[in-house]
């Protein structure tokens, strides 16, 4: 789960971070009035969206007076931002963040993430603040700072200080507030169940402060029955609206770009679906996982859910029963299918086998079976081009 840039400024300053001053808004008049409030001679107008690359594509704007902050908010606020990160269909900015800026000398590179195969939090640095961590290890590879956190001990302030150093032409008091930034944002992620946090940049302020000026974090969703203050955050205008609907039903639902549409149970499952599917030339339009337990109302929900996407020429149900049943699954297929206007390809194996594809033969409906996973690749490959495999 993603979060917005306050709520993460929130978060890390409950830790210890150092954030500068300010408001979140809904309209242009609050936007003017937050202005006021902060206090100051120079604003920060940010857009709140889900993706990085906002300055870039005019989402962060600089005001002088209060009434340009409200020009800047009437602007933003309900247009279609779009970044390198968003895609062309861009996010709608339904809120921003007004904040006092902070005139600065220096920007730097701060990022924790989950490295799931070495099992640590690995931990990354840069002098070249402001650009993107991507960017950075691509044209300055030895520009990046890395070390790795031992979970038994946690991060020790001696890592955080050969990082500081590393960095370069900060002064002994710099050093220890970038340490405190450090272990602050440590503290955040373990705390929190993150998957990842970022500030960029990390500033040092004319004052010689150090200080969050951007921040991101992304939480792992299945901590989140432990954080029910971080649950409350989400936002779901900032997703795919399939993959909200998806949410309320407890599917998991990723769009992609193809036109042949999965309903799988298992994640591991589906991906395999989705590699035999490339393999048989064709292109998955999205990620499905119905998971273990699939009544026939979830089943009949994935279908509502597939076919919202109108690049869908084909559906392929590939479905292994273990804690699930292929009569359940079959019955469902049978009361989504009735009314199909699409070509459907099924495949069951496991638990009632022989019990589910007796009912998809006695349905009367024209549904293609398959024994195999990769006879129902090319089945469904084939129907979405008009053709018989």
């Amino acid at each position: 789960m993603d979060i917005h840039e306050y709520q993460a400024k929130e978060l890390l300053a409950q830790h210890g971070v150092p954030v500068p001053r300010g408001k979140v808004v809904y309209t242009p008049d609050e936007a003017a009035h937050a202005a006021t409030e902060l206090g100051g001679e120079l604003w920060a107008v940010k857009a709140q969206i889900h993706a990085g690359g906002r300055g870039k594509a005019g989402g962060v704007r600089l005001c002088k007076t209060p009434a340009d902050v409200k020009s800047a908010a009437d602007a933003l606020l309900g247009t279609t931002l779009v970044t390198h990160q968003t895609g062309p269909e861009g996010k709608i900015v339904q809120r921003l963040y007004i904040e006092a800026a902070e005139p600065f000398d220096r920007e730097i590179y701060l990022g924790f993430v989950l490295d799931r195969k070495a099992q640590r939090i690995q931990i990354m640095a840069s002098a070249q603040g402001g650009m993107e961590i991507e960017e950075i290890v691509k044209t300055h590879p030895d520009a990046v700072l890395q070390i790795e956190v031992e979970p038994a001990v946690g991060l020790q302030p001696f890592q955080a200080r050969q990082l500081a150093f590393g960095l370069g032409g900060l002064t002994l008091k710099q050093v220890q507030q970038f340490v405190s930034v450090a272990m602050g944002c440590y503290r955040a992620f373990r705390d929190l169940d993150a998957s990842m946090t970022e500030i960029n940049p990390l500033v040092v302020t004319h004052e010689g402060k150090v200080m969050a000026l951007d921040a991101k974090m992304s939480f792992d969703d299945n901590a989140l029955f432990r954080h029910s203050a971080l649950h409350e955050m989400h936002d779901p205008s900032q997703e795919d609206p399939r993959e909200a609907q998806a949410h309320l039903h407890g599917l998991n639902y990723v769009g992609l770009t193809g036109d042949i549409g999965c309903i799988i149970n298992g994640a591991g499952l589906a991906m395999a679906t989705m590699d035999m599917i490339k393999y048989a030339g064709g292109e998955p339009a999205n990620f499905l996982d119905v998971g273990g337990g699939a009544s026939p109302e979830r089943v009949a929900e994935a279908f509502r859910l597939v076919l919202s996407d109108k690049n869908v020429k084909a559906i392929l149900v590939n479905i292994f029963a273990g804690i699930n049943r292929c009569d359940w699954v079959a019955q469902g297929v049978i009361q989504a299918a009735r009314d199909l206007k699409v070509p459907l390809v099924v495949r069951l194996a496991g638990t009632n086998v022989e019990a589910g594809q007796k009912i998809i033969r006695e349905s009367g409906l024209p549904i293609i079976s398959a024994d195999s996973l990769a006879e129902a690749a090319q089945h469904a490959v084939a129907a979405a081009h008009g053709k018989t495999a």
